[in-house]
């Protein structure tokens, strides 16, 4: 019969649901660590964490701690005796006593292929890079940011139209696959750790809300990354008319040059098209603030908008 691995679980968002069930029906969870509640949305209403309904549907023994270094959790994690910790978006670094107490260690699923992009939002930059490929990395965790020698590296290429959501969500499934053929791997015995190459690190520090903020003096292309990188939040916008024009959706033409930049080039149906200082940016789905989600289309007809027209 095979050997299942007794496992504490730490992370929140709902993208690594998909790795909770494989480990679900093939290991033994034996705990979930993750995010007190939080409040969430306009109304600011106190909600778990996506992991934490999870486990409770489950009846799984589930641990919150404000503070992983209290010594109380930490002696709860001892009780359980893991032979492994997972973490996977957990969004704190875990303390030297923590990583000794699992037989096996402790491993970091990790949206990148490290040394690259290192900390708390690689999905965002590596977007934000326009980076062709991607991937999922199993780390031994020690006590730095993302530094522990890798286990196992899965790749994918990122396609065109990728935003954070749907890269997020083709890095999950593959999370799962890279996550059972170490476990097969650790199982036989074969799982070697290879230390990472420090001198190509890069990093991917948390994104702010600021960061969202565009204006056309900016390259067609780079406005199209971040629209891709920063969707769904912390969204990219501009001003328009003293008030906030979210760009939901957007595709550079880089190869369109010689108009004013900000100017309106074209309007149809496929959408409105802006001069940048480099290229031209045509914006197909938009949001004026207080207003719904509209095709770039049915807000330039609504605000009257015509070709050489300024869009600021």
């Amino acid at each position: 019969m095979n050997h299942k691995y007794q496992i504490v679980f730490f992370g929140s968002p709902k993208f690594v649901l998909p790795v909770l069930e494989f480990l679900y029906r093939n290991e033994e969870l034996v705990g979930i660590v993750t995010q007190p509640d939080k409040p969430k949305g306009r109304g600011l209403k106190i909600l778990p964490s996506p992991v934490k309904i999870w486990a409770q549907e489950r009846n799984l023994k589930i641990f919150e701690p404000n503070k992983i270094k209290e010594e109380t959790f930490l002696r709860q994690m001892e009780d359980l005796s893991p032979d492994l910790i997972i973490v996977f978006a957990y969004g704190k670094i875990l303390p030297k006593e923590l990583l000794e107490i699992p037989r096996e260690g402790a491993w970091n699923i990790h949206l990148s292929l490290l040394p690259k992009y290192r900390g708390a939002s690689p999905v965002q930059w590596t977007l934000l890079n326009g980076e062709i490929e991607t991937g999922v990395t199993i780390m031994l965790m020690d006590e730095g940011l993302d530094t522990g020698p890798i286990l196992l590296q899965k790749k994918i290429a990122i396609a065109e139209e990728d935003n954070s959501i749907s890269l997020t969500e083709k890095l999950s499934e593959l999370s799962v696959h890279a996550l059972e053929e170490a476990l097969t791997l650790l199982k036989d015995g074969k799982l070697i750790p290879k230390p990472q190459n420090h001198e190509e690190a890069t990093y991917a520090p948390l994104i702010k809300k600021e960061d969202g903020y565009i204006t056309f003096n900016e390259e067609a292309t780079l406005i199209e990354r971040k629209v891709r990188a920063f969707y769904p939040w912390p969204g990219t916008y501009t001003k328009f008319r003293d008030k906030i024009l979210k760009i939901h959706s957007a595709k550079a033409m880089p190869n369109i040059m010689g108009h004013p930049v900000g100017s309106i080039i074209k309007i149809d149906k496929e959408g409105l098209l802006v001069a940048t200082t480099k290229g031209a940016l045509l914006l197909k789905e938009v949001q004026l603030e207080g207003r719904q989600r509209v095709s770039a289309y049915q807000f330039a007809i609504g605000q009257r908008l015509k070709v050489g027209d300024l869009l600021l």
